[in-house]
């Protein structure tokens, strides 16, 4: 099985439980407004790689994983090619390594189906709290999202929540408040992450031609975030 592939991460320590390899896959459907890979939108660019030769990569690693790390899956959109993560996960749930996939949550198929059997935990991205504001600066569906949520819980895949916060844009209680009422059925949530916006890619959008449509949004600071993130409340705690 073949896959492409955007880049790699052989230490990560944000994307999941514990040191991580990341995998970030190539093509996305989605067109965030503030999304800082660009270059990973398109779905035939990228380096292909076959499953095994991935997972021989990633096994290299594997003393460094100890007890909680392991291999996380990111895009792109990881769910544009679903049949190649779930041979990988396969891959490295045969060598007893941990699994983590980091997805929008923009598709729910058999496919999807399939790949979330060999799925340990989920870092699911709401973008944003409302439909009106998802489609428009992300041209994909909340509804999509918490679709895509519920599947989690019924088989109780422990999930991290992610949404970056943009000053000026999205950086208040109400939308937090919005947040915690999405996320309050779900008890399979074990942690909700408010990430800063950054605007380090805007050399990609040039080099590329794209707008960039969140340019004029200044970086987010860290008292922000840290100012938010006291106001979210998990499920097991509302």
């Amino acid at each position: 099985m073949t896959g492409r592939v955007h880049s790699l991460e052989s230490f990560g320590s944000v994307d999941g439980p514990g040191i991580r390899f990341v995998v970030f896959l190539q093509g996305c459907p989605l067109r965030c407004a503030y999304c800082h890979n660009p270059d990973a939108w398109a779905m035939n660019a990228g380096t292909e790689m076959e499953a095994e030769e991935l997972f021989r990569k990633i096994r290299r690693y594997k003393t460094y994983f100890g007890e909680t790390g392991g291999v996380t899956v990111s895009g792109g959109e990881a769910l544009m090619q679903p049949e190649f993560v779930t041979e990988l996960f396969r891959l490295c749930h045969a060598d007893g390594i941990n699994t983590c996939l980091d997805t929008s949550g923009c598709v729910l198929d058999e496919r999807v189906m399939a790949l979330l059997d060999e799925t340990d935990t989920v870092l699911l991205d709401i973008k944003m709290t409302t439909e009106e504001d998802y489609r428009e600066y992300t041209g994909g569906s909340l509804r999509q999202t918490m679709d895509f949520l519920r599947e989690l819980h019924r088989r109780k895949i422990p999930t991290w929540i992610r949404q970056v916060i943009v000053e000026g844009f999205n950086d208040t209680e109400e939308n937090v408040a919005r947040l915690n009422e999405l996320i309050a059925p779900y008890d399979n949530i074990t942690r909700v992450e408010l990430l800063p916006f950054h605007t380090m890619c805007r050399q990609k959008y040039e080099k590329l031609g794209i707008e960039f449509r969140f340019g004029t949004y200044p970086d987010t600071r860290s008292a922000t975030v840290e100012r938010l993130q006291k106001l979210v409340k998990l499920p097991s705690a509302q």
